[in-house]
This record gives structure tokens, C-alpha cells and sequence, in this order.
């Protein structure tokens, strides 16, 4: 029987509430998932739930900002990653968006909020402060809405993400572990964006050279930006090819 076949789950149409949820993270976590989340910056404050078992809670419980803000408050790791994936960004407003990106204390969940934060009515405007922050956790997860912004939103023009590589380039290899990272990462997006934006990424990535980041006990590497972009098209290629 596969691990997500555990997830017991309230009867359809009837909300869970924090205890339930809390009770059936607390059930689904597996200690080989807390040492490896632990390897991830996690802390000690953690169940230790598979991906595939928290997409099971998000199908059933879908949307419910209460219910995510209770979550998040609990201070607890998987708490807060269901938190991003059951919240409602248009309920999300600027104020308690800036003050969850301020709880932050590890990339994954930094990585987490950037995903919900993009979805927001005010995730320029938050990406453009935060990319500016001092804060490890705050200055990643502006790079990685930057990010999802040049993969997403089409309606952007390109000197809105051009404007940024002067700064990346001055100051990616002087910035904290997890920031750098996410700004080789904001290279990456922007060059898959289009061919006009991809030549100019990758002549910066050309004058950047190797970008070194710690990823401590883990297996991750950091992706080198031209081979990436590289492996992107050719995949895009092959894809089309198929759809043919």
C-alpha cells in the first residue's frame, strides 16, 4: 500500500479543523523524512510529511485562508507548508503576506511562501522590496517570485526583468548562501523567458563565472546557468517535436 493511501480524511464538503489537521500530519510523518528535512534546514519543530501526502491534503481541503493562517501560526515545518498550499491569495493581503515572509527560518519554506506569494495582488510590489532585503530567508524567497513572475506572467515586459541583471551581476557572489541562490535561479527563469532576454543572461552568466553555494549535508547541487537554459530548450524542441 503506498504511503498516501494513509491520509484519512473529513467527509467531502466538511472542513477540518486545526486539530484534525495537526492530529493527521502528526500521523503521516515518518522519521526518515524528518532526518532528511532536517538536512534541508528544517529545525526540530516538524513531522516529517511526504510531498505526495501533503498534495493529498491540499486536494481535499483545497482553499481554506482560516484554516492557513491557523497553520502557520503553529510555528510547526509541515504546518506552514500546507499553510502556502491551502491559502487563498486573494485573501492574502500585503500586511500578513509580510508577516509570514518574516517568520521565515529555512529556504524550503521560503521557497514555499514564493509560490503563494506570486499568486497575490501584491507580489511585484512585495518581490521588489524583498530582493532588497538583508534577510537570507526575505532576499530569497523576492528572487524566487522574480522567478515564477519571468516563467508565469506574460503580460511583463522585458526590460521589467533586464532591469535586474546589472544588480545580479554586482552582487550575486557577495550575497548570503540561500540569497545567491536564488539569484542563480532568477538568471535561469529570465533566460528560458525568451531568446532576446536569453543572450543577455547568458552573457551574464558568462562574466558571473561558477556560482558556489552551500547546500550542507544534502546531495543538491546548484544548477550552472547556461547548461540549464541549454537542457530547457532542448527539452522544448523535443516536446514540440512530439506534439507534432
Amino acid at each position: 500500500m503506498a504511503i498516501a493511501t494513509k491520509v484519512k480524511l473529513a467527509k467531502s464538503g466538511q472542513k477540518m479543523s486545526l486539530a484534525e489537521v495537526l492530529a493527521e500530519l502528526e500521523a503521516l510523518g515518518t522519521e526518515q523524512n524528518r532526518k532528511i528535512y532536517k538536512r534541508h534546514g528544517a529545525g526540530d519543530n516538524l513531522y516529517g510529511v511526504s510531498y505526495a501526502n501533503f498534495g493529498l491534503l491540499q486536494k481535499k481541503i483545497k482553499l481554506d485562508h482560516e484554516l492557513a493562517k491557523q497553520l502557520w501560526a503553529t510555528d510547526n515545518y509541515d504546518a506552514r507548508v500546507l499553510a502556502t498550499m491551502i491559502a487563498d491569495p486573494h485573501e492574502l493581503n500585503a500586511e500578513l503576506l509580510e508577516n509570514w515572509v518574516n517568520d521565515l527560518n529555512n529556504y524550503a519554506l521560503a521557497d514555499a511562501l514564493a509560490g503563494l506569494a506570486v499568486k497575490t495582488a501584491s507580489a511585484r510590489q512585495k518581490m521588489e522590496q524583498w530582493v532588497q532585503s538583508d534577510s537570507e530567508w526575505i532576499g530569497r524567497s523576492g528572487w524566487l517570485v522574480l522567478s515564477h513572475l519571468a516563467l508565469k506572467d506574460e503580460s511583463l515586459p522585458d526590460d521589467y526583468f533586464e532591469k535586474y541583471l546589472p544588480f545580479i551581476e554586482q552582487n550575486i557572489h557577495t550575497s548570503r548562501n540561500w540569497v545567491r541562490h536564488g539569484m542563480n535561479n532568477a538568471l535561469i527563469a529570465i533566460g528560458i523567458r525568451n531568446k532576446a532576454l536569453e543572450q543577455k543572461v547568458l552573457a551574464v552568466a558568462a562574466r558571473i563565472g561558477k556560482v558556489t553555494v552551500d547546500h550542507g549535508e544534502t546531495n543538491c547541487k546548484t544548477p550552472d546557468i547556461a547548461s540549464y537554459i541549454s537542457k530547457t530548450n532542448e527539452h522544448r524542441k523535443t516536446k514540440q517535436a512530439v506534439q507534432v
